[in-house]
């Protein structure tokens, strides 16, 4: 039952603050396991259904919609890999039982916003949920109380708060206009209201919204601060699947099935999503932190996702939700790899750490495999996602993108190529303070995490195959 993948974890949020001492402290996280990695493996195995929700009493006053269609089983699977990873290397890498307690809890609230977003049918609960999600995100961004952390949170604070008046205010319209909120019923609405402009004004409120959201160029400003200050698990949360599903995901599903988006829209959004693809590559050069690199990597990688989605393609659009899973997965890889340095080394500097492949093999070989995976190199799995967007570009006759397209993929394997020789494999003379070797927990990220990509890679024929039968 859909209804499971909300119910589940709001519930192991109930249970786990009883008062009772042995839940805190000896099985709240393998419960967590438990339900990550059986999350994991029913959207793998998912059956499209529909299901209702009615929650007690409040049924009498709102009862909303779920589907789990195979959008939302990608995504469930998508948020159960990254969730999973940043449980283990919380473990890690934070210092005492109470930290990792309170990540635990707000790790489970944002896993039930972000999957009831997922199996949302209706333009408000999907708003509801991501404010949620939001919520736990700033809290999480300040667990450990830096000072910078808490700056770059402000920084996410207040851009939220603009996204939000813009997508609530959209909502309001959505209500005056349309005969329900429901996805269908907006959709019905592009074609029989008399009135399009104040439909195609809601639209470009809550599109400016998901921007923000998304941290997409020009409003990117929160992203850099939000993913280096953060704590390390936090930072694979953030950077791996929250910021996707808030933002992206609402992108993906709204554009491709409920919203009528007029040409005018589609050039607004592959515009910014080639703004966001260039000028977030060239930033990237001038970092000297390997997590602030890795934000405005983030940044250029989810401008691949937008530029596909305003092709509007059916070829363009499997292209972005195959970056959107590969994003996910090799982004994720390369932030457990700066979460290795900062656990061996208590860094992240380039300008310190240099030279350390000796020391740290495993990292050293997951993060080139990540670094090569993103710039789309074959047989990685990013390649062929990006393969698939440029294909598309040049199909729909959008020739100029297309070339962004792969020009600015030879630019995220120059400054990744910097990265990796530099802190990898040049020959330093600085002597670090070794502060512990790395955790198995991280380790078996790394491994697992560079074995998908390669797997997904490698596979990518066959699975595309089952995509076309299960899409078809």
């Amino acid at each position: 039952m859909a209804a499971l993948f909300i119910l589940a974890p709001f519930l192991l949020l109930l249970i786990l603050n009883l008062p009772f001492k042995f839940l805190r402290r000896g099985l709240a996280f393998w419960l967590l396991t438990g339900l990550l990695l059986a999350q994991v493996l029913s959207s793998a195995l998912h059956q499209r259904l529909l299901a209702y929700i009615h929650p007690g009493s409040l049924g009498l006053l709102l009862s909303f919609r779920l589907s789990l269609d195979t959008l939302a089983s990608v995504m469930l699977f998508t948020i159960g890999i990254v969730a999973l990873v940043a449980l283990l290397v919380a473990k890690a890498t934070m210092a005492t039982e109470s930290h990792k307690f309170n990540f635990i809890n707000l790790l489970l609230i944002s896993l039930t916003g972000m999957n009831a977003a997922v199996l949302a049918t209706d333009i408000f609960s999907l708003y509801v949920f991501i404010e949620v999600t939001a919520l736990s995100v700033f809290v999480l961004m300040a667990i450990e109380k830096n000072k910078f952390a808490i700056e770059g949170t402000f920084k996410y604070l207040v851009l939220s708060m603009i996204a939000s008046i813009f997508m609530l205010t959209a909502v309001a319209l959505f209500l005056l206009v349309c005969p329900d909120l429901s996805f269908p019923g907006i959709k019905a609405a592009f074609s029989t209201h008399s009135n399009p402009a104040l439909l195609n004004f809601a639209v470009g409120l809550f599109l400016c919204g998901l921007f923000i959201k998304s941290g997409a160029v020009p409003f990117h400003g929160w992203v850099p601060d939000a993913y280096s200050e953060s704590q390390a698990a936090v930072s694979v949360l953030l950077a791996g699947i929250i910021t996707k599903v808030s933002g992206v995901y609402v992108l993906l599903r709204l554009f491709h099935s409920v919203f009528v988006a007029s040409p005018n829209f589609q050039n607004v959004i592959m515009f910014v999503g080639a703004s966001s693809i260039v000028l977030a590559a060239l930033a990237a050069f001038g970092q000297g932190h390997i997590k602030r690199m890795l934000a405005y990597s983030s940044i250029s990688q989810v401008g691949y996702i937008i530029l596909a989605l305003g092709c509007g393609t059916p070829l363009a659009y499997l292209g972005a939700v195959w970056h959107f899973f590969n994003h996910a997965i090799f982004k994720s890889l390369l932030f457990v790899n700066s979460a290795s340095l900062e656990k061996k080394f208590g860094s992240s500097d380039m300008n310190i750490i240099t030279g350390m492949g000796s020391q740290l093999p495993v990292t050293s070989t997951t993060s080139l495999i990540g670094l090569l995976s993103t710039a789309g190199i074959p047989p990685f799995s990013g390649f062929w996602s990006k393969l698939l967007i440029i294909i598309a570009l040049f199909l729909a006759g959008k020739v100029a993108y297309a070339v962004v397209a792969l020009l600015t993929g030879v630019l995220t394997l120059a400054y990744f190529l910097f990265l990796e020789r530099k802190v990898f494999f040049t020959c330093s003379e600085i002597v670090l303070q070794d502060k512990g070797g790395v955790p198995l927990g991280i380790k078996l990220c790394e491994v697992i995490l560079c074995a998908i990509t390669i797997i997904v890679g490698l596979g990518f024929p066959f699975i595309l195959s089952s995509l076309h039968y299960t899409w078809r």
